[in-house]
């Protein structure tokens, strides 16, 4: 197990875009998420629709180093990962009502036949053990960690066929439990063994709290202190990845090259406001030349914690647009 980082586009698949997606993408601005919503038949604040739009607004805002709506890569862009965000709302919105292995399957074959490549295995495989945590149960860490330890063979199974059909890039081999060979009976041993070298098999092993303590944390304080939404998800992506290096670029490029990106988020995120535009501008440019330093890693870590304050409400207030009203359910605790 390593890093969930996008793969190999399906030449061969015609993607089929949503008219008002394809619009979106055009523009560096939010979109009209209720209106993209609106395509994947989930209910408002539901567990789809509350991933749907955690995917939206990730893939939306110009975080330096990923695709967004004004910049792609050549296996990627801002539409496949719209159409990807669409297609697992069904899939996450049924995740309390069956095995989380069999949701995480259906929303990977979901995103890979919209989007023709692997456009959110990472952010999948974070959001659905939050949309598996029950209704009546407060989302927390000690919540996701009841769904994660209820996980038997199947799951494993399940989730072994996920990774094989989203084929991300970047996964080199392992000498046990490689994911070209047979899954384990246990999931969470095998993220255990890789829970050093990657960060989402680490919050898969160890537990979501530093997720919960951490991005979530660290997005309510910048929207709290005034930032627009787009803009503090952004400050929060760098300030994660200044915090833990990127597992997608040290699968790709070693972890000295992890651990120097960091070190350039940590020196952005202490320039001072007058100077914050042009620094992330530079530090953005340099992630993508002379080589592509994608911290994909880090983007759906970022998906994973807006996808908790859509689901507990706390993020409703910053949104740019009107909702419906939110229901109400049990505050989150951590």
């Amino acid at each position: 197990m390593y890093s969930w980082g996008a793969g190999h586009r399906d030449a061969s698949r015609r993607h089929t875009r949503i008219t008002h997606i394809r619009a979106a993408s055009r523009h560096t601005e939010l979109p009209q998420p209720p209106a993209a919503l609106a395509s994947n038949a989930c209910i408002p604040w539901s567990r789809g629709w509350c991933g749907t739009l955690a995917g939206i607004l990730e893939a939306t805002a110009a975080k330096p180093g990923n695709v967004h709506p004004g910049a792609s890569f050549a296996d990627l862009n801002h539409d496949d990962m719209l159409a990807a965000a669409v297609a697992v709302g069904p899939a996450i919105d049924r995740a309390a009502d069956r095995p989380l292995g069999s949701t995480i399957l259906a929303a990977v074959e979901a995103s890979r036949s919209a989007a023709g490549t692997n456009a959110n295995l990472g952010i999948v495989l974070l959001t659905a053990p939050l949309a598996a945590v029950p209704d009546d149960t407060p989302l927390c860490a000690a919540a996701v960690e009841g769904v994660l330890a209820s996980l038997g063979p199947d799951d494993a199974a399940d989730i072994w066929r996920a990774i094989a059909v989203a084929a991300p890039g970047g996964m080199g081999n392992a000498e046990k439990w490689d994911v070209a060979g047979p899954p384990p009976d246990d999931i969470r041993a095998a993220m255990r063994l890789a829970a050093d070298r990657d960060w989402i098999a680490r919050l898969w092993a160890q537990g979501f709290g530093p997720l919960f303590a951490g991005p979530v944390r660290d997005l309510l304080a910048d929207l709290g202190a005034g930032e627009p939404l787009l803009e503090a998800i952004v400050r929060c992506h760098v300030r994660h990845l200044a915090r833990v290096p990127d597992s997608l670029i040290a699968r790709r490029h070693g972890a000295a090259a992890a651990a120097d990106v960091s070190a350039r988020a940590a020196a952005v995120l202490a320039t001072p406001p007058e100077r914050w535009s042009a620094d992330l501008a530079v530090f953005d440019a340099s992630l993508r030349t002379p080589r592509r330093l994608n911290p994909g890693t880090t983007a759906d870590t970022i998906a994973a914690t807006l996808d908790i304050l859509l689901r507990d409400g706390r993020l409703r207030p910053f949104l740019p647009f009107a909702t419906p009203p939110f229901p109400a359910r049990h505050p989150c605790h951590d």
